[in-house]
């Protein structure tokens, strides 16, 4: 594979686990984290907000279909402080030892990304 330009990109998971469009948006962001990841020099976050907080307990779970897809991103995941009380699932998080971030009053910093020169990617 021809090696790509660099690129810094924070790919923003906020789909939730109600459906099965929610689950293929998950899994098109994981797939595109996994590419960045692979690519040498390229810088990713990979924040999970809003309801999208609800998928680290359950991706952290040997067993889900899309465990492996995301334990080769995992470690560059974080996920909203603030989202992730709301939602139920701030102890799984953190016992996942995943980072949650509140540098936006208790939200990640989108601005803080953009001012990096990261590429905002969510779909």
């Amino acid at each position: 594979m021809e090696r790509l330009a660099t690129t810094n990109a924070a790919i923003v998971i906020l789909a939730g686990t109600e459906s099965h469009a929610d689950t293929g948006r998950l899994v098109n962001r994981l797939e595109a984290a996994r590419e960045f990841a692979e690519n040498e020099g390229d810088e990713l976050e990979l924040v999970f907000d809003g309801a999208g907080t609800q998928w680290i307990p359950e991706l952290e779970d040997e067993d889900h279909d899309y465990h492996d897809l995301y334990a080769a991103v995992s470690d560059q995941a974080s996920a909203c402080d603030y989202c992730a009380g709301a939602f139920g699932v701030d102890d799984a998080i953190q016992d996942a030892g995943v980072v949650t971030v509140d540098d936006n009053e208790g939200h990640p910093s989108i601005r803080s990304l953009v001012d990096d020169d990261y590429e905002i990617i969510t779909f």
